[in-house]
């Protein structure tokens, strides 16, 4: 297919961008073919492309979507299942037609993972087709027959969020067929999350309802229409493809050997090569270097690839990589959204309301740090909203270590009553959301001496795996957190009910690590805590380097997944994990600073866009008070600017921010 000149210079400036992530990780040259792939994704615009690529390469590391081998259980037994497959047909506008049967799938069997690997295994072969690449792709989640023992809320979230936001080819319909009674109730409350945009394409339907969406040839025989399944067939085509394709897509695909074909695939593969000496499939000609693609009963070539030089920048993704727990088949979806309105892990859309990088630097160069220090009063200016009883309590106003930063009733931390004393259940902590994770940390203050045994409590009640520090336990004289965990190696020491032993300390320029042993004295279980301190914030102002403060970042994003991996199956409850404590002294300034600037990046990587304001205004609705100075507000924008240039998603020829750091005018 023809690419005007306009889309050859957009892949071109794709694919330098692209490299230069690749090359950080040691993988090679990105083809020709692979950057359309995207750029088609997302209209050749392409910020939008290179967050769709990042996106994409970050959620098949996090789920374990590369380098699979289709030979070997458990992904040989997924494929044979026949539960997802691509059909060799398409929508009247060209789609592509591509069909899971939720009877076939077990979750007490199939993991995430497995079954994830084999819908992509199959995508990025459908996604070879340039058709599929403009038209997009119709997905049919067929529930007929199917029982509550079918259905993985979890897993059916996953699919839609790597369809809709990590995956290149565009989702233009979902068509939900024949749900039973007992999906309506959980679908509904997902509905909620679904931005308009994408929820004008789901729909819900009976089997006659099929056909006001697709031509009668284009739907299966099963669901009433005249095409004969034929997944053994497709299977066929899947591994010939990657067989002879270069598999950049994710760095993914090992190709089988004919005589380790699953057993689903040999009688119709022996067949097909008895008839085959004149290189001659289903009656299509294959010439070499030709790769067969059975949709639309087109042959389909593959692009010559074309590698670009590039100026190589070292990328350190914010979101990390390492592997992620699995066996997340809980039915029952999550509850609402909280009123920040940007942190359900269920949201599928785009947020809105946000600037792309370009915008950004635009609005900086615009209103300089003056510009910025007013939008900071204005949020500043407005009264909390909500009310704060429990802190005020008698006993519990020694509890907090500042009296005018309190916590939020509706979003406090409520520890187990213990001796049926009420007052022991609080803590000056506040559950606050990231992007797209409800209560993904919680605020809190600076422990005082007499609140470590409650705030070990706490980090044990909710099971979190890390702790992060934003302050010195003492500074400019003055005492800003009490020493709550041992400091030297093999250090112990008790708080309340709980033993906190020093296991090991790694000591970096800029922070400092700690793996602690946390054991609950009463009933001797035992858990593995990370302490991370960062300890080149000054005293007065911000980081002096937001590269060093954004290596922290990404170290905390590394170690908090490190540490969900070991546990496995023993934890089933959001995919990023448990909720990070995260505190400074009172639990708002350099707390709301990184936490902004980690939803930020996130968000970045995600859909492209950032919204420092709107994120802050958030945050401060969780946890009041958040962001506690200017300063800290005009340094989150510009930490956000250092990540994009580390992460070549900016040219540094394009900034120009003359004059923006000059100082305002005096009051």
């Amino acid at each position: 297919m023809d690419y005007s000149d306009r889309e050859e210079m957009a892949a071109k400036e794709f694919i330098n961008i692209v490299n230069q992530i690749r090359t950080s990780r040691g993988a090679g040259p990105l083809a020709w073919s692979t950057a359309l792939k995207f750029l088609n994704a997302r209209k050749f615009d392409i910020q939008r492309a290179v967050a769709l690529y990042q996106q994409h390469e970050n959620i098949r590391h996090r789920e374990g979507l590369s380098m699979l081998d289709p030979c070997s259980d458990p992904l040989r037994s997924e494929l044979e299942s026949g539960k997802f497959t691509v059909l060799p047909v398409r929508s009247k506008d060209g789609a592509a037609v591509a069909l899971f049967t939720a009877r076939l799938h077990h979750p007490l069997i199939s993991k995430h993972k497995t079954t994830l690997q084999g819908l992509v295994y199959q995508l990025d072969v459908a996604l070879e087709s340039v058709e599929t690449q403009k038209c997009g792709l119709i997905f049919i989640y067929d529930m007929t027959e199917s029982k509550y023992s079918n259905f993985d809320y979890e897993l059916s979230q996953k699919i839609l969020t790597l369809l809709k936001g990590a995956y290149p080819a565009r989702l233009k319909k979902v068509l939900v067929v024949a749900a039973p009674l007992w999906f309506l109730a959980p679908f509904k409350v997902l509905r909620l999350f679904i931005p308009e945009k994408l929820r004008d394409r789901v729909f819900t339907l009976k089997v006659s309802q099929l056909v006001d969406h697709l031509p009668v040839m284009a739907i299966p025989h099963e669901l009433g229409g005249s095409h004969q399944l034929d997944h053994g067939t497709w299977l066929r085509t899947c591994f010939q493809t990657v067989a002879t394709r270069n598999a950049d897509l994710g760095d993914i695909g090992t190709p089988c050997e004919y005589t380790s074909l699953p057993n689903l695939l040999r009688s119709s593969y022996e067949h097909i090569a008895l008839e085959n000496d004149d290189n001659r499939v289903h009656g299509e000609a294959i010439g070499p270097g030709d790769v067969e693609i059975i949709l639309s009963n087109e042959m389909v070539k593959t692009a010559t690839s074309v590698p670009p030089t590039a100026s190589f920048i070292p990328v350190s993704p914010p979101n990390g990589g390492s592997p992620i727990g699995e066996g997340q088949n809980s039915p029952i979806p999550p509850s609402p959204a909280s009123s920040s309105g940007f942190s359900d892990d269920d949201s599928l859309g785009e947020p809105t309301n946000g600037m792309t990088l370009h915008q950004l630097l635009q609005h900086l160069s615009t209103v300089g740090r003056k510009g910025l220090y007013s939008e900071y009063a204005e949020i500043k200016s407005r009264s909390p909203e909500g009310t704060f009883n429990n802190s005020r309590l008698r006993l519990n106003l020694p509890k907090n270590r500042y009296t005018d930063v309190l916590c939020f009733d509706h979003s406090r931390v409520t520890l187990e009553v213990l001796d049926g004393e009420p007052s022991t259940d609080y803590i000056n902590a506040n559950f606050v959301d990231g992007y797209r994770q409800k209560r993904a940390f919680i605020f809190t203050q600076g422990p005082l001496p007499k609140t470590a045994p409650d705030f070990w409590r706490m980090v044990w009640e909710q099971q979190c795996l890390l702790v992060v520090m934003l302050t010195r336990a003492v500074e400019r004289g003055r005492t800003k957190c009490a020493q709550y965990w041992p400091i030297e190696e093999e250090g112990k020491e008790s708080y309340g009910d709980f033993e906190v032993v020093n296991m090991a300390v790694e000591n970096q320029p800029d922070y400092v690590i700690t793996n602690l042993h946390l054991t609950n004295l009463k009933t001797r279980e035992t858990k593995t805590v990370t302490h991370m301190q960062f300890s080149s914030w000054p005293d007065y102002g911000v980081p002096h380097s937001a590269l060093a403060f954004l290596d922290f970042l990404h170290k905390i994003r590394e170690i908090q997944n490190s540490n969900l991996g070991s546990l496995g199956d023993l934890w089933n409850g959001h995919s990023l994990g448990p909720p990070i404590v995260v505190h400074c002294s009172a639990g708002i300034g350099r707390t709301g600073t990184l936490c902004t600037i980690d939803i930020c990046l996130q968000r970045l990587q995600d859909v492209g866009t950032v919204d420092v304001r709107g994120t802050v205004e958030k945050l401060r609705a969780q946890r009041a008070y958040s962001i506690q100075m200017p300063d800290q507000y005009v340094f989150c924008h510009l930490a956000i600017i250092e990540a994009a240039l580390s992460l070549g998603l900016l040219n540094p020829e394009v900034i120009d921010l003359t004059g923006f750091d000059s100082e305002p005018d005096d009051e």
